[in-house]
């Protein structure tokens, strides 16, 4: 695989820009082949200190202002969430058992393309570049980078398995009704059985245990969702954005851990480190396990804590947009890990330190267990192999 110098940097405020004497950079070992690998570029400056903190306590004050009002008064934003809620159930589009995988890869089509137009526009936010890249030449597109029609064969290989399920189980969504649910999956019998009384424990929905569509001749696939009557309040969408993205956060790093020190699963995560600088199409450079995991580890977070269906809809651009910042190598002046509190997130810089060494950094946004891995020692230091 491709080898990367390891890379270190000097502790900063989250609000400062880099500066040139934060990065220091390893040579590169003689093994590496020529042109791959990774030495650290001078980051953004053009912003001055003062002018930044400005813009990162702008941002905070806008997002802490909306979460802490939609938690506090939940009867300013009903007028708002009713008719836009009863508007999308009404939706053809929006009641497709298919929605949400199209809305992610719509989602993701936009956001990683705007972010790599930003990255290449921009080669001063960026962490670093090809070693053989000449004096003046920074913005050169990176060794790997693909124009987006070459990249329909990615496309169809993260579709098709989710498209696969959204077309073969019965979705299940808190506060939909259980024969709902059946009527949605062709189980019309066991509908009218419960709605007659007549229920049987052959039939308990659970939002954790798959169920298949009842496959017939009239109805082959599930093609349809059943959806919740009610909308959701504000105080509920904040409350459940924020446990299911700290679960995700949780699992996910035990995830991306074991696929660090698990010898069996280890060769999946090794095409996601096979490139010589970081940049925003690193994102969905993944095995197919692995990006399956990614996809069902989110879908658990937000079922186990049975979240209203359009708290998924507002977590997958959430969620999606982090993904790709974490992997645009740029320091972004409005990067996620400047607006939270201090130390609370990892950010690009930390995860392009991941990509560059292998260890640490295996939560995808914050970084509280990885920093009680490595008070307990046990961070693997090698890269992938």
């Amino acid at each position: 695989m491709m080898v990367m110098g390891e890379m270190q940097f000097r502790d900063r405020m989250p609000s400062e820009p880099f500066r040139s004497d934060d990065v220091k950079s390893h040579e590169c070992p003689e093994s590496a082949k020529e042109g791959k690998c990774m030495r650290l570029n001078t980051p953004w400056t053009s912003l001055d200190a003062e002018s930044h903190a400005i813009m990162v306590s702008m941002y905070r004050a806008a997002l802490g202002t909306l979460f802490l009002s939609s938690v506090a008064f939940p009867d300013l934003y009903q007028p708002l969430l009713t008719p836009l809620w009863q508007w999308l159930i009404r939706n053809p589009l929006y009641r497709l058992s298919t929605f949400e995988t199209i809305w992610t890869v719509l989602l993701y089509a936009v956001i990683e393309v705007s972010m790599t137009i930003v990255f290449m526009r921009n080669p001063q936010w960026r962490f670093a570049v090809q070693q053989d890249t000449k004096e003046g030449d920074a913005a050169r597109k990176p060794h790997g980078m693909r124009r987006p029609s070459r990249r329909w064969g990615e496309a169809v290989t993260y579709m098709t398995p989710l498209l696969l399920m959204d077309l073969t189980m019965i979705k299940k969504f808190a506060d939909v009704p259980l024969t709902a649910m059946l009527e949605s999956g062709n189980y019309h019998a066991a509908a009218a059985a419960i709605a007659a009384n007549n229920t049987t424990t052959a039939y308990h929905h659970t939002f954790l245990v798959p169920t298949l569509h009842n496959m017939t001749m009239s109805s082959p696939l599930q093609t349809q969702r059943a959806l919740p009557d009610l909308p959701p309040t504000s105080r509920r969408i904040a409350l459940e954005l924020a446990t299911s993205f700290f679960l995700y956060d949780a699992l996910f790093f035990l995830f991306h851990y074991s696929l660090h020190v698990i010898p069996v699963v280890k060769r999946w995560h090794a095409p996601h480190h096979r490139h010589a600088e970081i940049h925003p199409q690193i994102t969905n450079q993944l095995h197919i396990l692995e990006r399956l995991g990614l996809v069902l580890l989110a879908n658990f977070s937000l079922n186990i804590i049975k979240s209203h269906v359009f708290t998924r809809t507002l977590f997958v651009p959430i969620f999606v947009w982090l993904l790709v910042e974490l992997h645009s190598g740029l320091d972004l002046p409005w990067g996620y890990d400047k607006i939270l509190p201090k130390g609370w997130g990892g950010g690009a810089r930390k995860h392009s330190l991941h990509h560059a060494r292998g260890g640490g950094g295996y939560e995808p946004y914050f970084t509280w267990w990885d920093n009680l891995l490595e008070q307990a020692g046990q961070s693997p230091k090698e890269h992938v192999e």
